[in-house]
């Protein structure tokens, strides 16, 4: 097996030198360096982890905390997506992922920072873990380089990146309103979750702007999946003057009430509207295709991604937060109101 000493020897420099150009330091020159790697190519060198890890004081292993509510897991028509352009953007900078179980067995550490100090990550996501979470405190106020995704965590080496989520809810409500529609319900998790909370914020926002009624018979909560958006999309129909267009927080959700509106004889797109979020790849697919607001999921994971690495080994480098625009999709879930309706 090819050793660093080899290297060495066949680049004309010493072992410490090459050590350099393996570590990134940037105090040899660049045809030294070129030689280097030229000669690691040509003997199949492969440096070892951990003696990499002694000379850098990094592991080059990120620690990931995901957390699915629905129990989708890695097949979560929304999440996967994010996750997959996260692994490649962090491979692509040299380092690998462990994923933490959700389960701690007895005896080990359970708070996050603890866990990701005992398998000496050099930085940690955070996907899905609720804010109120009492054991979050301590890795906010640690060190250790971190991400969140949709939840505005702070702390002195914690950034977070979120979709905008206010601001597709009151595109997804104002296209309603264009299409005339006065009655617009909302189905949601307004309290438990800070996408739930924006979006229901954005929504309300548009119905005072546009002077528009607000019941609250048209307002229900949801759990972001299809049994939940079913549920309580049946019984806000079947209300006394139930609305004509319900803004749903999630796509899963807002299949769910499809198919609602469908069991009570009414037709998606000319009894009732429905418009979603997320634009997952069901959505498309559905009958009839589902009117949503795109997240950009593919340069969500690709930015927390970029956005850890900075952390991680940029010490000067301060703490972000970033918010990706959405993109409204019209398709056949959402038609002008019928004309007994639209005053």
């Amino acid at each position: 097996m090819t050793t660093i000493y080899e290297i060495a020897k066949h680049a004309g420099v010493s072992i410490s030198t090459v050590s350099k150009a393996l570590n990134g330091y940037s105090d040899i020159s660049p045809k030294t360096r070129a030689k280097i790697q030229e000669i690691i190519k040509e003997l199949n060198f492969h440096p070892n982890a951990t003696a990499r890890g002694l000379a850098t004081k990094r592991s080059y292993m990120i620690g990931a905390f995901f957390q699915d509510d629905l129990n989708y897991g890695f097949f979560h028509p929304f999440l996967h997506i994010l996750l997959e352009n996260f692994k490649d953007t962090i491979g692509r900078n040299g380092y690998d992922i462990v994923f933490f179980t959700n389960t701690v067995t007895h005896g080990g550490p359970y708070h996050y920072e603890a866990r990701a100090k005992h398998r000496n990550v050099d930085g940690v996501l955070l996907l899905g873990i609720h804010k109120d979470d009492p054991h979050l405190m301590s890795l906010l106020k640690s060190k250790i380089p971190t991400i969140s995704i949709d939840m505005d965590l702070t702390g002195p080496r914690v950034s977070y990146l979120t979709s905008d989520n206010k601001g597709g809810a009151v595109c997804a409500v104002e296209h309603l309103v264009d299409l005339g529609h006065r009655r617009i319900g909302f189905i949601g998790d307004c309290f438990s979750t800070q996408v739930g909370q924006e979006r229901f914020l954005g929504y309300q926002q548009t119905l005072q702007k546009y002077d528009l009624p607000s019941q609250p018979e048209w307002i229900a909560q949801g759990n972001f999946s299809e049994e939940s958006g079913y549920s309580v999309a049946k019984s806000m129909l079947q209300a006394h003057m139930s609305p004509t267009a319900i803004f749903c927080v999630s796509d899963l959700m807002a299949i769910g009430a499809m198919k609602a509106v469908r069991d009570l004889g009414l037709q998606v797109g000319v009894d009732v509207s429905i418009v979603g979020f997320d634009d997952i790849a069901m959505a498309s697919n559905v009958n009839p295709p589902l009117t949503t607001i795109r997240q950009n999921k593919e340069e969500m994971g690709t930015r927390a991604a970029l956005a850890l690495v900075d952390l991680i080994e940029k010490e000067e480098h301060k703490p972000s937060a970033f918010s990706i625009k959405t993109e409204l999709i019209i398709r056949e879930s959402t038609g002008v109101v019928r004309a007994e309706f639209s005053r």
